[in-house]
């Protein structure tokens, strides 16, 4: 867990790409295969619940950084 945890610290715009792409991807898999929606709105809904999940992710990340350098501050 700890190997996960120092790559994605090492490369946090990459896991987020990665994070958002997948959003994106699924998204759309989902509306194609539930929905009888265009294109244009499929990747129109499909942005939005990826920028959802961005801003989910984002905010834990900040959550995460905030309680790891509270926590390197109590050990000093």
């Amino acid at each position: 867990m700890e190997a996960v945890q120092s790559w994605i610290s090492q490369h946090k715009l990459a896991t987020i790409g990665t994070v958002w792409g997948g959003a994106i991807g699924a998204s759309l898999t989902y509306s194609r295969a539930r929905t009888p929606l265009k294109p244009s709105l499929r990747l129109i809904h499909a942005r939005m619940h990826a920028q959802a999940l961005t801003l989910a992710v984002l905010s834990g990340a900040a959550v995460y950084n905030y309680y790891q350098k509270l926590g390197q501050q109590n050990v000093k």
